[in-house]
């Protein structure tokens, strides 16, 4: 079976599935926004910034199975630098992630007929947001329609948010995408799940947030890959110098991600045994929430090296997410020797041994927080033993395992059609 891959920018688990599907011959394109070679010559003369988002935009694909449609993409990316936000405001500018996204859908959709005559393409591969007339047009073809949903279904996802917004609405400002997104867009959603005949999730929580009328559909539940590296020191000497319990938060700084809850909970223990270390970006003023709570460390957003760096340097990591697919950073802090003490919502519920690799505490509880933290205190060796046993536990998933798993489910469901 011949696969067509579309996503606009591309990421780790596009790059994983790629790699597969290039291995096995199942490749028959990709399509993207941008792609660069990471050896290109010229990328060394543009700023350190722009050159860092490009090489993030290479791919496992042989120059031959490629196709891109940078115009829109290359705006979003440069116009804000020069001053001109509004041109990607959240679906309204021209140049918006939303627009990207639908531009890439149509283009793909436009080439899909030539594909399947010259390649024999079976089955198109499409992720949530850029799928709609990519399926419209497959479905004409007769194509098998795939799609990668990473995240909780949308009406999940905005009962959890507006739930939020209502129990702690002070911290509404930084729930993010999702809550204002309009009523054309959530029917896009809706409609790309009923045209799909496949469903790929990286998670259980995923998976069960999908509507009782989609239950019907075949479901591929594929977890992401761990990083493999381990990093021998810590990279912050503030950090090195404190003997306190440093716990890390790592991720959009929002109450999607539970760090109101995650506040609630520090507040209420001894700040001479614990330190909580915040990164990521802001979602609002840092005096925001500094006027919430004010003994944090904050750390801004890092290349992944020195992310990694930060994790080997902390103790325990949390995420108290209330909505999420599955997050990444929890099996990179694993990778690293952190235990986790994070809500099932965080779609890593398999990643939690009870005790031995960490804590799962139900979502919206800081004072369940609080008592996780409270024994970590108390048990410092307990801690790095259960560290350690969270690494070997990350160890077991892979990126070669994720991309085997989904593509050996879709050739059994396609050789059962």
């Amino acid at each position: 079976m011949k696969i067509i891959v579309a996503h606009p920018t591309g990421n780790q688990f596009v790059r994983a599935l790629l790699s597969t599907l290039q291995q096995r011959e199942m490749l028959s394109r990709f399509y993207t926004t941008m792609a660069v070679s990471p050896n290109s010559w010229w990328l060394k003369l543009l700023p350190p910034g722009f050159r860092s988002e490009l090489t993030r935009r290479s791919f496992p694909v042989s120059g031959q199975l490629l196709d891109t449609r940078p115009g829109l993409e290359l705006a979003r990316c440069v116009l804000p630098k020069l001053g001109y936000k509004r041109a990607v405001k959240h679906e309204t500018g021209f140049a918006s992630l939303d627009h990207v996204y639908m531009d890439l859908d149509r283009f793909v959709a436009s080439r899909l007929e030539q594909e399947k005559d010259e390649s024999g393409a079976a089955a198109v591969y499409a992720y949530e947001d850029g799928a709609l007339e990519t399926f419209r047009k497959a479905k004409r073809l007769g194509l098998l329609c795939i799609y990668d949903l990473p995240i909780a279904y949308w009406e999940v996802g905005k009962r959890l948010m507006r739930e939020e917004a209502a129990r702690l609405p002070e911290w509404a400002v930084t729930l993010g995408g999702g809550v204002t997104d309009s009523a054309d867009k959530l029917k896009r959603k809706t409609a790309e799940l009923e045209l799909a005949d496949i469903v790929v999730v990286p998670s259980g929580f995923v998976r069960e947030s999908l509507p009782a009328w989609a239950f019907g559909k075949q479901v591929i539940v594929s977890p992401f890959g761990s990083p493999q590296e381990r990093i021998a020191h810590a990279g912050n000497d503030v950090l090195k110098a404190d003997n306190r319990l440093k716990v890390l938060f790592a991720g959009s700084m929002g109450q999607r991600k539970g760090l109101g809850d995650l506040f609630q909970a520090v507040k209420m223990l001894d700040s001479r045994k614990i330190v909580l270390v915040v990164m990521g970006g802001l979602q609002a003023p840092i005096q925001f929430y500094r006027d919430r709570y004010d003994g944090f460390v904050y750390a801004p957003e890092r290349p992944h090296g020195q992310v990694l760096e930060l994790m080997a340097g902390c103790d325990v990591f949390c995420l108290p997410s209330i909505l999420e697919g599955r997050a990444l950073v929890m099996q990179e802090a694993m990778s690293q020797g952190l235990p986790l003490i994070i809500t099932p919502n965080t779609g890593g519920s398999d990643l939690v041994i009870e005790g031995e690799t960490g804590f799962l505490v139900p979502v919206r509880s800081p004072e369940q927080i609080a008592m996780k933290l409270q024994w970590c205190i108390d048990n410092r060796e307990r801690v790095r033993q259960m560290g350690e046993m969270a690494r070997l536990h990350a160890a077991n998933y892979t990126w070669k395992t994720y991309g085997d798993r989904i593509v050996n489910q879709l050739n059994t469901v396609y050789a059962g059609r």
